[in-house]
């Protein structure tokens, strides 16, 4: 333990010795480190913060795009700094003061780009911090930053819309005239070629749609030939007449009345008004039997009265015999305009394909032309939906913060860790030529260095004049140390006046 104590003792004897080095290495550290700090300049942070929210009133299909909130806040985000808008900032701040060409511009745009940080804090809570070289330059680069997005969101979107309704007008009324020409072209051609031919559209939908009205009529035809089948089987199986009377029979005249009043009381008990198709038609027959029934006479003599059912099963072989000659009357007429439209494409065949590529020209404009209708009256709906409302929603919580108190660097701090450097630079300084110039301050350490007995050794003998003299150098050394200490306080004063001053 005595042996570090003496250690000890003999490390500050040599740097006691060698002071006044220690004290110029001090000065000499702190200068330089002080007027290094004095060239940093001083950086400031101004914040803000925003809150952003995406706002319409359309669904995603009206829109003109989808609805991702998440691509709006990246947007936001990117455009906020974009260079067009750090562009603005600088012609709109204490920055155009610095610029006298475009590549100034460009750099005062790229040194913004570096100091303005967006980040988003929550969805659609977004803080601006904006670092500059003076408090109010912050401030005021911030704000403008948000004045700049303010403006872009009120009338960006509705400039926008106007163009983009603009541009679509002048498309249709470009899609119509080229729509009008298509139709003149057609119709000309309809006029030229297949005016005479039944149907309507190109020559295969006509010769389509003839053969599938040809089946179809097939299909009835069969179908009432089948019926008509029927009627005549029941016929075969039914007498004409019935026993009767006195051998008195009606004639068939009479027969077909009471057939038909006996079908009119059938449709009354079931419900049917007279205003029922099949009431009107029942009525019209009785009038017509009526008519016959009186021109017949009362009665003949014979074996039996006329069978009713028998007569009405005449009455429906007749319909049924008239709707198959209807029938066929109608598919022959369908088959000869078939025969008709072959004949056309086997003699011109080059007249349907240019009825084809006209009606496919055709049909090409007109889609062309619907779609844009319909992305106009989207975009014009869109358009009155922000002008009643905005498109983004955007609030300042906490406006942009002048700075007092400069971000960057900490001078405070590094004046200090300079004054701590320079002091212990000297006694380091002091401490290694002591080490390089060894002397023997004590009679044991002499020992240890030569290996020889010390016998005695004599104190220094300091006259009054000399006690005089070391006694001044001993102030002015207090005095070099206290000014060292005096310019550290100083220079601190000095930087909080400097904020002082620029807050």
């Amino acid at each position: 333990m005595n042996g570090i104590y003496d250690e000890a003792r003999l490390a500050l004897h040599a740097i006691w010795t060698r002071r006044w080095l220690a004290l110029a290495v001090a000065w000499g550290v702190c200068v330089a480190g002080w007027l290094v700090v004095s060239q940093i300049p001083s950086r400031y942070e101004s914040r803000a913060r925003v809150f952003v929210q995406m706002q319409t009133l359309l669904p995603a299909g009206l829109s003109g795009q989808p609805q991702d909130q998440n691509a709006d806040i990246d947007r936001i985000r990117q455009t906020l700094i974009s260079a067009v808008n750090l562009e603005k900032v600088v012609r709109g701040t204490d920055l155009a003061n610095s610029v006298a060409s475009d590549r100034d511009v460009a750099d005062r745009v790229a040194a913004l780009a570096q100091n303005i940080k967006v980040t988003s804090t929550q969805d659609n809570l977004f803080e601006i911090t904006t670092s500059a070289a003076s408090p109010k330059l912050a401030r005021t680069v911030t704000q403008k930053l948000i004045d700049i997005f303010v403006e872009q969101n009120l009338a960006g979107d509705r400039t926008q819309t106007s163009q983009s309704l603009a541009f679509l007008d002048k498309q249709l009324a470009t899609r119509q005239q080229q729509l009008q020409d298509a139709e003149s072209k057609r119709a000309d051609f309809q006029n030229r070629y297949l005016g005479s031919l039944p149907g309507t559209g190109s020559v295969g939908d006509r010769i389509g749609a003839a053969r599938a009205q040809v089946a179809q009529v097939d299909g009835d035809l069969a179908a009432a030939q089948s019926a008509l089948s029927a009627v005549q089987g029941q016929m075969a199986a039914t007498p004409q007449t019935i026993a009767g009377a006195g051998g008195v029979t009606g004639g068939p005249a009479r027969a077909r009345l009471a057939a038909i009043q006996g079908q009119l009381a059938d449709a009354h008990a079931r419900g049917f008004t007279d205003a029922h198709p099949d009431v009107l038609a029942l009525k019209s027959q009785l009038a017509a039997a009526q008519a016959a029934a009186r021109g017949e006479p009362t009665g003949v003599a014979g074996g039996g009265t006329g069978n009713p059912l028998y007569l009405s099963l005449q009455s429906m072989q007749a319909d049924k015999q008239s709707q198959v000659a209807a029938l066929r009357i109608r598919r022959n007429q369908l088959q000869s305009d078939l025969d008709l439209l072959n004949s056309k494409l086997t003699e011109d065949p080059e007249v349907a394909a240019e009825q084809g590529q006209i009606e496919r020209d055709y049909q090409v404009l007109k889609d062309q032309y619907d779609q844009l209708l319909v992305n106009r009256e989207q975009i014009a709906l869109r358009g009155q939906a922000q002008s009643q409302t905005d498109q983004v929603k955007f609030s300042v919580i906490d406006p942009p913060t002048t700075p007092r108190v400069p971000s960057a660097p900490n001078r405070v701090l590094l004046l200090t860790g300079v004054l701590l450097a320079g002091l212990a630079a000297g006694i380091g300084g002091a401490f290694a030529l002591g080490q390089l110039r060894a002397t023997f301050a004590t009679a044991p350490k002499l020992e240890r260095a030569t290996g020889l007995t010390v016998i005695g050794s004599i104190g220094e003998v300091v006259t009054r004049a000399q006690s005089d003299l070391r006694l001044k150098h001993l102030k002015i050394f207090g005095g070099a140390t206290v000014g060292l200490v005096l310019a550290y306080v100083l220079l601190l004063g000095v930087e909080f006046l400097q904020r002082g001053m620029a807050a």
